[in-house]
């Protein structure tokens, strides 16, 4: 459970997966639209899904030519909303 847990932030601690996933909360869009957004290249985008969807982040449907994304369940949106939330916390001893 422990490692499991531990792959989980590593999959979500790279700045590209993790700005996919802010992307995608609460909705469907395909790698060119996810490209387009956030300024990547379309090999790049599709890299970092296809990682996102073996680990189960991610899911797939195909709308004629083209492959939509969106979050794998409600408990992916639920943690991306809740790591957000804590970041931007204001502490007393926040040094970063």
């Amino acid at each position: 459970m422990i490692e499991k847990t531990a792959q989980l932030f590593k999959m979500m601690s790279e700045p590209t997966r993790l700005s996919i996933l802010v992307l995608l909360d609460d909705k469907e869009l395909s790698v060119s639209d996810i490209g387009q957004q956030l300024e990547l290249e379309q090999s790049v985008v599709s890299h970092q899904l296809q990682k996102l969807k073996s680990n189960h982040f991610v899911k797939a449907r195909r709308d004629g030519k083209r492959m939509m994304y969106s979050h794998f369940d409600q408990h992916i949106s639920n943690l991306i909303k809740q790591g957000l939330e804590h970041a931007m916390e204001k502490n007393e001893d926040d040094t970063i």
